[in-house]
């Protein structure tokens, strides 16, 4: 569910089902209805991009990435540096992001010193992470080969940091992992199900 809060009132929009150039949204709390990529949703609110892995709308002239499952709360008014997860099924939260342009679904692990990319969602950001630094990492599986880099740009929500270290994972991850080396740069406040990550610098 993706809340926006303009200065007049909220709107809601969740996704509950994804086809391409298709999105089935649940608006304000009115039953699912289907749009069709160039609709506009409701007031400012518009889908301009749908795939079956997520929807792109653009709200107050805004985009946001919508990911079935996921939530991001999202102030029209806010300064842009605060994003509020909200924890899944299983308690995990899920962070829907934007890496270099590319959208993906990041598992929130505190456990993780650095971002961490399957090298298959590497090579679709367009990372070249073989010239990256060479390592070896201790996984469940083994060890693996591994590769520093640099990502140029990661958004989630309104809050968008550049230059972020990564590291590239040649076999065993099978999601990307939203590591240390974003939140280290968050003051992260837990409420329930709900995480606020507010950009420190």
């Amino acid at each position: 569910m993706l809340t926006i809060t303009g200065s007049s009132l909220a709107t809601d929009i969740g996704v509950v089902g994804l086809f391409p150039g298709k999105a089935i949204l649940v608006v304000d709390g009115a039953a699912p209805k289907t749009y069709s990529v160039g609709a506009t949703i409701n007031g400012d609110s518009k889908l301009v991009e749908a795939d079956r892995e997520s929807a792109t709308v653009v709200i107050n002239g805004k985009r946001q990435v919508l990911i079935i499952g996921q939530a991001v709360h999202h102030s029209a008014a806010s300064s842009g540096n605060s994003v509020i997860l909200k924890a899944g099924d299983r308690g995990h939260f899920m962070a829907p992001a934007v890496i270099n342009g590319v959208s993906v679904s990041m598992l929130v692990d505190t456990g993780a010193s650095l971002i961490a990319l399957p090298a298959s969602e590497a090579v679709k950001m367009g990372l070249k992470y073989k010239e990256g630094r060479p390592g070896r990492a201790n996984t469940a599986g083994g060890l693996v080969d591994t590769y520093l880099v640099k990502i140029d740009t990661i958004k989630i929500g309104d809050v968008e940091l550049h230059q972020v270290e990564a590291s590239v994972i040649e076999k065993g991850l099978t999601i990307p992992l939203l590591g240390m080396s974003f939140l280290n740069r968050m003051e992260m406040r837990r409420e329930g199900d709900q995480m606020t990550l507010t950009k420190r610098f």
